[in-house]
């Protein structure tokens, strides 16, 4: 079995970009609208909620999981089926370039996908809890993903993904030969990340603008993890750590030596100075009051990605024949998907509605 070359093997057909695209604003116009979302939200309770999404596009994902209760754990996992059902639909819209772009950029989501393994494992997580927070848009799909969780340590994933003949093996060898050494998970995250990097950047080195688009997009993933860990870094107050050792190369604005700048500020607060002349600045100044409300990086991270996901939604502005217009879909489907979960969630636990409207993303 090997799932990437599964993926890389499908070779579209010769459409081009106005073809694809067509297609592609057909389907983003049948998004949900902010006004369809407060009326979710104002549903009554759970199964409001699921009445008002079975006369919607999710129906066939929603009659697959209901049959097993009329529950948020089946309609969340309707929601990722339907994710998945679109993101391979729009797969098989595309012309060879833009397909060999989007890959590249979905394979964040593998990178996602075998770090939540990972880190069931270490807490011994069931399959089904590993599961329940997968997301296969990458390369790998659900029955590959679901093998790996069920192997029976770390070890095993690692051993299994080299049979497999995986992309992410080598990296998933050499970050366990660490963690075995260390005890520290992050060490083979890193691993993880820094391969994916790698590996991103290089694909993308092609030349024009649709390979610009995708190496920002990608630019923005690799400045988010970079500040999330020189945060956490900075926070933790860690002595003997170099912090290089965690740098990943491929950023956008978060080079080399801003983050070895970062990594010798005092506290969050001169970091988040140090900042103020990046594409970051604002977004994580404006997030700067919740986080000492909180006292969790988590808010920043959240901030963050955001702020991707609002730049990738945009990157379809402008041309309407580039893959702009593909990527700002694939963002605002995630993003809506998001929300969704975020309001059947909250619809489930009595969470009150303002409560929802804080926890949603873009809208």
């Amino acid at each position: 079995m090997t799932p990437v070359s599964t993926a890389e093997s499908r070779r579209p057909a010769g459409k081009d970009y106005g073809y694809c695209n067509a297609r592609v604003r057909g389907m983003k116009s049948r998004l949900f609208d902010a006004a369809y979302l407060e009326r979710l939200m104002g549903a009554a309770d759970l199964s409001g909620v699921i009445h008002e999404l079975v006369q919607t596009e999710y129906n066939p994902d929603l009659e697959q999981t209901l049959i097993h209760g009329r529950t948020a754990a089946q309609v969340d996992e309707a929601l990722k089926l339907n994710l998945v059902r679109t993101y391979r639909k729009v797969l098989r819209l595309l012309n060879e370039d833009a397909f060999f772009l989007v890959t590249t950029l979905l394979g964040r989501w593998d990178l996602f996908n075998l770090k939540s393994i990972v880190r069931g494992k270490h807490v011994h997580l069931t399959v089904g809890e590993i599961h329940d927070g997968l997301l296969p848009v990458g390369a790998l799909n659900a029955v590959e993903l679901d093998a790996l969780a069920a192997v029976e340590d770390i070890r095993a994933v690692a051993d299994t993904a080299a049979t497999w003949g995986l992309e992410y093996a080598p990296a998933l060898r050499a970050g366990y030969i660490a963690f075995a050494r260390s005890g520290d998970l992050p060490e083979l995250e890193l691993e993880l990340d820094g391969h994916y990097a790698r590996w991103a950047s290089e694909r993308l080195r092609k030349r024009g603008e649709n390979a610009a688009l995708a190496r920002r997009i990608l630019g923005m993933q690799v400045d988010t993890v970079n500040l999330i860990t020189v945060l956490r870094l900075v926070k933790a107050d860690l002595e003997g750590v170099d912090p290089m050792t965690f740098f990943l190369e491929g950023g956008w604005s978060i080079h080399r030596d801003l983050f070895e700048q970062l990594a010798k500020t005092s506290d969050v607060d001169e970091l988040l100075d140090r900042v103020k002349g990046t594409p970051y600045g604002k977004t994580l100044e404006d997030s700067a009051i919740a986080y000492l409300e909180e006292n969790s990086l988590a808010v920043f991270e959240r901030s963050l990605e955001t702020l991707l996901t609002r730049r990738a939604v945009a990157s379809g502005i402008g041309d309407p024949l580039g893959v702009g217009v593909v990527v700002s879909y694939l963002w605002a489907k995630l993003n809506e998907v998001t929300n969704l979960r975020i309001v059947v969630k909250g619809k489930a636990i009595g969470m009150p509605e303002s409560r929802m409207r804080k926890e949603l993303i873009l809208v």
